[in-house]
């Protein structure tokens, strides 16, 4: 796992949205291939959990229906990461509209 993607999940499980789409927007830009839009979902989820955190529903939703298309597309574990889990943890957030902590599984 690449130092930014684990430094992203650890800021993610801390509540630090911000700093985890910080860590994994430059990993997102410069990678290509499969992994590109998996990293891009990561991205969408902290920054929708962001806006979802500051009171912003439009912005979080939004942002959160682009993290599950994306994310989605993966299998249940990708990256050494519960991925199954984390789309399950998303999608309860979205349908309920409130912040609630998720947490990236690492496997």
């Amino acid at each position: 796992m690449s130092n930014f993607l684990d430094a992203g999940i650890n800021f993610f499980n801390a509540g630090r949205y911000f700093e985890a789409h910080e860590a994994w927007e430059d990993m997102w830009r410069s990678t290509r291939g499969p992994l590109r839009l998996f990293y891009q979902g990561l991205v969408h989820a902290a920054v929708g959990l962001h806006h979802l955190a500051h009171g912003n529903l439009n912005g979080a939703t939004a942002q959160l229906v682009k993290a599950l298309a994306k994310l989605e597309q993966y299998p249940d574990k990708f990256c050494q990461i519960d991925n199954r889990q984390l789309i399950a943890d998303l999608r309860r957030i979205l349908a309920n509209k409130a912040p609630e902590p998720v947490h990236i599984n690492k496997l």
